[in-house]
């Protein structure tokens, strides 16, 4: 009997099904600095301990999503080793903070589960949860992937597709405990540009472009633990359908919010994911670029410090975003340059 393992195929899911992840990861500062070395974020309460503490906390929060590339590696060997596309993400929220010296586990339960008219794959739906050591939630969202069969003959289960809301709501927004923008510094933040300064239905162009690394986005996959072939065997990849390895969804999420900084440098905290979609593929040496649009303006209840945006994150490829291009020419999809469609929630000082 094999003592490897080869990941699960999509009859091997069922509703319900609970999945512990291995490997809990406790996070130290090297991870803050490898985050910054990778993706360049410039967001100050997650760069200085001083200006988190002028905020309220107990010290540097690890930035939101590199809590989130963490609890995702996690799932990769038991959710999608064996998956054809990572299809889309929904109903996140971020929990308490993380620091250095904080373990993060991860748990996923299978919610949905449909096969495709292909008879080959079938897509799962899986809410997946990051706790600390404590057992309190880091981050917690819904994903859903398309997944091979091992078995074309294989008989399909009930096809069941979970509800999912289209925004995460206003009052399920978490605000870590202590925060407060009172003495918040525009200057050592970076930018002058509050809440009430952006309008519903603005649009920025970041202008800045960033280009993949083959080195990078190893490194990257590498660090969160992400065992996805697709992503770092060429061996096997460069027999495949593009001829060479993917470039992970997350790197890319990361690479456009921290572009997102020139314009929307106080855009402080990540509080929730309410959707979003990797559209197109991306491959090392292509450029990133990204622009954002307004889509709501959230008042928090009972807080005149901050208030909260629901903004679009569209990243592009080897195009400037100044046109804000988002479909293709005849309106009916994604333009060939957008690789990401990110709709994410964020806290900013008022």
């Amino acid at each position: 009997m094999s003592k490897t393992n080869s990941g699960n195929f999509f009859e091997d899911f069922r509703i319900g099904q609970e999945i512990r992840h291995a490997t809990p990861r406790t996070v130290t500062s090297g991870d803050a600095s490898l985050y910054t070395a990778l993706y360049g974020s410039r967001f100050a309460f997650n760069s200085s301990v001083e200006f988190a503490k002028s905020c309220g906390m107990p010290g540097q929060p690890l930035d939101d999503l590199a809590a989130f590339h963490i609890a995702f590696g996690k799932t990769v060997p038991d959710v999608s080793l064996n998956a054809v596309a990572n299809l889309g993400y929904a109903d996140g929220r971020f929990g308490v903070p993380v620091y250095a010296g904080d373990t993060v586990t991860t748990t996923s339960t299978v919610i949905g589960l449909k096969e495709n008219s292909n008879k080959q794959t079938g897509v799962v739906y899986v809410r997946s949860t990051g706790t600390n050591q404590k057992g309190e939630m880091v981050v917690d969202y819904v994903r859903w992937v398309m997944v091979k069969k091992r078995d074309v003959s294989a008989p399909a289960p009930e096809e069941v597709v979970p509800a999912l809301p289209a925004s995460v709501s206003a009052d399920s927004l978490l605000i870590p405990a202590g925060l407060n923008a009172g003495a918040y510094d525009d200057v050592l933040a970076g930018s002058s540009h509050r809440w009430g300064d952006y309008a519903l239905g603005e649009k920025i162009d970041h202008v800045d472009g960033m280009t993949i690394e083959e080195a990078e986005h190893m490194m990257a996959t590498r660090l969160w633990q992400n065992t996805a072939k697709v992503h770092f065997n060429q061996h096997t990849e460069g027999q495949g359908r593009f001829g060479r390895r993917l470039i992970y969804g997350g790197h890319i999420i990361s690479m456009a919010r921290a572009l997102s900084f020139n314009g929307l440098g106080n855009a402080f905290k990540i509080a929730a994911i309410n959707g979003g979609r990797h559209v197109n593929p991306t491959f090392a040496g292509d450029t990133i670029y990204a622009w954002s649009e307004v889509l709501e303006k959230i008042e928090i209840p009972g807080r005149t410090d901050i208030g909260a945006l629901r903004l679009r994150l569209v990243a592009l490829k080897n195009r400037s975003a100044h046109d804000f291009t988002l479909k293709s020419e005849d309106g009916k999809g994604f333009d060939p340059a957008v690789v990401l469609d990110f709709d994410y929630t964020v806290l900013m000082p008022r």
